[in-house]
């Protein structure tokens, strides 16, 4: 029998189709014999892989990598690519698929896989679809046809190395982009801000789309010599007025109305819930009105008294604070309102200072994680010591809530401080810091 008269007697059954003979052996016969019978085909082999220009990362840090992908103290991975993508050298061979793998559901590690994989990565990415980022180079393809996430990145690699060029780009095809991606593109153009980008920015203000208009007026808003920071100033000085002396005071008639031009320049109409109109409107013609309009330095104004709106014209000035990177005025409104966007726009050092000051006087909660997350790495002694003081503390009163800190801490103080870490307490969630920041310690030397 034929094979497709053996399938459709095992089809139908050899009840309704009797079968003289073991079907089963039968097709296992017939079976091995189709097989034996095809002519060999000799496959597509891909060229070797090229020479390795790159040292490898020494055994040990090659291990510790596995131990880190495996899941031992994972939230590090970042911290290590970075390291030892500083040193020039490339990941072992036998990680390139994991760390391919990664790359592949993680775009922020990608920025150093490029340096890492070594010919052979490139050379694995060149046979694998899902690894085939690793290959895209930034050209001006990547722009035509590339997905949002990587015109992005194209945008703003071009916008860091020339900042006209990239916003000429921008304006290439600016109408035939979509409104989500066009929000996505001006906010991109806030590295290598200048006066140069107010034109465009002040053309975006007439976009249809909310986002976009918001995301150009922030932009200015970073501009003194902006029109829309001088149509600002002009609304914000009209609603207040400025008494020196004994007692001084800060008079405020918050506006009366939105109207379309406000709109325009950013100005949201509709309050969240639970904030008057007036008051939304208030707070936002003052963080979008240029600071230098109070004609007082921040700690002597926010001394002086507002009889009325006064939390509205403060949370005003929290906001220009952070939309205009101006450092007095966030260090000033960090003292009234201690939140991580202000510590943004202070150095390192500073940072630390006011952190390690807030966590000292702050019980723990959310808003303390968010300071602390808005800290740059690595805290040095003043700050480490503040906050292990505040893990001792909360170790008596609320175990239950440590997570979060025990965390941060481990992965952003400085890990030379690891010997003062153990020496700091016998508690148990502090050897747990002291113990991550030995593990970091050990990595960055086996990686020096």
């Amino acid at each position: 029998m034929t094979w497709d008269d053996l399938a459709s007697t095992a089809l139908v059954g050899t009840d309704r189709r009797p079968y003289q003979g073991d079907l089963l052996a039968d097709a296992a016969v017939e079976v091995a014999r189709r097989r034996a019978g095809r002519r060999l085909v000799t496959p597509d082999v891909p060229p070797p892989a090229p020479e390795e220009e790159q040292a490898t990362v020494g055994r040990r840090a090659g291990e510790r990598l596995v131990r880190i992908l495996a899941g031992e103290y994972e939230r590090l991975l970042p911290e290590w690519l970075a390291a030892a993508a500083a040193t020039g050298r490339r990941v072992p061979p036998y990680v390139l698929p994991e760390l391919l793998d990664r790359g592949g559901r993680d775009r922020s590690i990608r920025a150093h896989l490029g340096v890492l994989a070594g010919q052979r990565g490139r050379w694995l990415a060149g046979q694998h679809p899902s690894w085939a980022y690793l290959l895209e180079e930034p050209t001006g393809e990547t722009w035509e046809l590339g997905g949002a996430a990587d015109r992005r990145a194209h945008l703003r690699g071009l916008r860091a190395a020339d900042p006209g060029a990239a916003r000429l780009l921008l304006e290439s095809t600016w109408e035939e982009e979509t409104p989500d991606d066009r929000a996505e593109f001006v906010g991109v153009l806030s590295g290598g801000l200048s006066m140069d980008d107010e034109p465009f920015l002040e053309r975006a203000l007439d976009d249809r789309r909310r986002e976009v208009r918001q995301q150009a007026a922030n932009l200015l808003t970073r501009l003194p010599g902006s029109r829309l920071a001088r149509r600002m100033a002009g609304r914000a000085t009209a609603c207040f007025t400025v008494t020196t002396g004994p007692n001084a005071v800060i008079s405020v008639e918050a506006p009366l109305a939105c109207d379309k031009a406000m709109e325009r320049d950013g100005v949201r109409a509709k309050p969240p819930r639970g904030t008057g109109e007036r008051a939304w409107w208030l707070q936002q013609l003052i963080a979008r009105a240029p600071l230098a309009i109070w004609g007082h330095a921040p700690a002597r104004l926010l001394a002086m008294r507002i009889p009325e709106w006064d939390g509205e014209v403060k949370a005003g000035w929290v906001r220009a604070a952070v939309l205009q990177r101006d450092p007095e005025w966030a260090r000033a409104m960090f003292a009234w309102d201690p939140i991580a966007d202000l510590l943004t726009v202070l150095g390192p050092e500073e940072q630390q200072e006011l952190a390690a000051a807030f966590v000292r006087r702050h019980d723990h909660d959310s808003q303390l994680i968010m300071v602390l997350g808005g800290v740059s790495p690595h805290w040095r002694e003043g700050l480490a010591t503040a906050v292990l003081a505040k893990i001792v503390k909360l170790a008596s009163t609320q175990p239950w809530n440590l997570g979060e800190l025990v965390k941060l801490a481990a992965e952003r103080i400085d890990p030379a401080l690891g010997e003062a870490a153990e020496r700091f307490s016998p508690e148990p969630a502090v050897s747990q810091v002291a113990a991550a920041l030995r593990f970091r310690a050990d990595m960055l030397e086996e990686l020096s």
